[in-house]
């Protein structure tokens, strides 16, 4: 079987390396550690198909160093120490790459640490997810973290000429691209994308023909019909977690365990199913059912604790309680409207009310002078201001139209009378 056109065209030399200007550009801090020959221990943390692990075989090449590799899917701790073993005997001059690292539980985390510190590998690992959640904070510590962006559209560019070269030679075909903006949004930024899309039109179009004209209009008609194929090993993985977010936002829970089971199939990483549910729980539900941030809570630890396949079952749970749930955005446009009325207003001074008064000086000029503490009043409230005077009675919180958040509004109106005009 024929290698994909981007295994065929991944770059061994870090000057065709496409992409990621402001890390392996020329005057770059990455291009110029590579160029020394002394890289530290890194995370390579970006979206699928944006060169992290092209990046971690050229940084190999380049300094010539023993090169290992292991996928977090399907390698233990035993792996790891193999791997450490082995490299000891290069006194430090090899490489150990990780993909996936996020996959690794704490415990291979933990494997990696001594060999790290000591300078027996150099590590590179990884993650299409924010190592600030999913790499342990030993670990984390002694990398440098570096942020890996989706291709720009010159970038994609470049490969789609580089393909077509590949392509035409191939096959003795001319091939023209007469428009390439269907290839670019399909990729997404994704270098693997828009390889899989060009090599499946020109599959496409080759039949009984010596000139392929790519447009616009042959690449759509030509994804549709082999999307099944476009779509193996979870390519549409950002569509599909968007699929199943807005099912659950529109309390369709058969739509939402259908997208659900797509990305079980797909073999997506269950932690990251479990984090998108646990930020819509606030989201798209807030206020109106606070139990069920406190479940998307609790299916996220249950996932840590036991990992496929009876993970799936949890997300399920969770993913129909969700979909059930009453709605309400109100506190994310309660934040969003906030921070918006900041970016026009600037830093309002805090009322000397409420201010602190760590020092006599403070205290002297009046600093938290008038505050009155809300406990000694009946049913602990106090009528005062806690907003700038120049704002004063500014509405951020706007109640949703459910009964719990109906009940907030009441209790609003009983404590705050005029002064927020519900």
């Amino acid at each position: 079987m024929a290698a994909p056109l981007a295994e065929l065209l991944r770059p061994e030399k870090l000057d065709d390396y496409i992409g990621q200007k402001h890390l392996v550009g020329k005057d770059a801090i990455l291009y110029k550690s590579i160029k020394s020959g002394n890289i530290p221990s890194m995370i390579l943390w970006g979206p699928p198909g944006v060169g992290k692990t092209t990046l971690a075989n050229i940084i190999s090449k380049t300094l010539n160093k023993e090169f290992y590799t292991l996928s977090a899917v399907s390698s233990g701790v035993k792996e790891v120490r193999n791997v450490i073993k082995q490299a000891a005997i290069f006194d430090g001059n090899a490489i150990l790459f990780i993909d996936e690292i996020h996959r690794f539980s704490k415990s291979q985390q933990d494997s990696l640490l001594n060999a790290v510190e000591k300078g027996i590998i150099s590590l590179i690992g990884a993650t299409t997810e924010n190592p600030s959640f999913e790499v342990i904070s030993p670990l984390l510590s002694r990398c440098q973290v570096y942020i890996l962006k989706n291709l720009e559209a010159e970038d994609l560019i470049k490969l789609l000429k580089n393909g077509i070269k590949l392509l035409a030679n191939k096959f003795d075909l001319s091939i023209e691209l007469k428009e390439h903006e269907a290839l670019l949004r399909i990729s997404g930024g994704d270098a693997r994308k828009i390889y899989n899309a060009l090599e499946l039109v020109v599959y496409q179009e080759k039949t009984n023909k010596s000139e392929i004209i790519i447009t616009n209009d042959i690449v759509l008609n030509c994804i549709q019909e082999n999307l099944a194929i476009y779509d193996k090993q979870g390519e549409m993985h950002y569509d599909i977690i968007s699929a199943f977010i807005k099912s659950i936002r529109g309390s369709d829970p058969n739509a939402a365990v259908y997208w659900l089971a797509r990305m079980v199939e797909g073999g997506e990483d269950p932690k990251f199913i479990a984090r998108r549910m646990l930020i819509l729980a606030s989201e798209d539900i807030g206020n109106a059912n606070p139990n069920a941030l406190l479940l998307a809570n609790t299916c996220m630890d249950a996932v840590n604790k036991i990992g496929w396949p009876e993970s799936r079952i949890l997300l399920s749970q969770t993913a129909i309680y969700l979909a059930n749930s009453a709605k309400s955005n109100s506190s994310y446009t309660a934040i969003n409207d906030a921070q918006q009325f900041i970016h026009k207003t600037g830093n309002l001074p805090v009322p000397i009310q409420l201010r602190n008064a760590p020092t006599k000086l403070m205290k002297d000029i009046g600093y938290g002078k008038e505050y009155m503490y809300s406990h000694n009043f009946e049913g602990n409230f106090s009528d005062q201001e806690f907003l700038p005077e120049d704002i004063s009675g500014t509405i951020f919180y706007q109640p949703g139209n459910n009964s719990r958040e109906h009940s907030e509004k009441e209790i609003i109106k009983k404590r705050w009378g005029k002064k927020y005009k519900y």
